[in-house]
């Protein structure tokens, strides 16, 4: 796979999750706006709480990768990934991390160059 595919597939595939959040997850929290319960209903049952714990799991590793890589490869603004990672969610956090990641390590890449 080539850069630009990658790149296209990271965007695609960030934008596929956040349109599926607004349609399935906005309008009955528009309705109900108890955000604690929206959260709770995600281990209603052990298959729920199993891809729950899994989701918050993946969120703790990328906000330790970007800490990590904040302090020892200088990349910049990861925090903004962390929030788009709680919501909509890690998908699109880490979609969009890569992304960031990926220009300015180029771009230090390019200058030692």
């Amino acid at each position: 796979m080539n850069e630009h595919s990658f790149k296209v597939i990271m965007i695609l595939l960030a934008i596929l999750f956040t349109v599926f959040f607004c349609a399935v997850v906005v309008p009955p929290l528009i309705e109900n706006p108890d955000f604690v319960g929206a959260f709770a209903a995600g281990f209603v049952n052990p298959y729920a709480s199993g891809y729950s714990t899994d989701v918050v799991v993946c969120w703790a590793v990328l906000a330790v990768w970007v800490w990590y890589e904040a302090a020892n490869h200088s990349v910049r603004h990861g925090w903004v990934c962390l929030i788009l990672g709680a919501v909509p969610g890690v998908a699109v956090g880490f979609a969009l991390y890569l992304l960031l990641r990926q220009r300015q390590l180029h771009s230090t890449i390019a200058g030692d160059a």
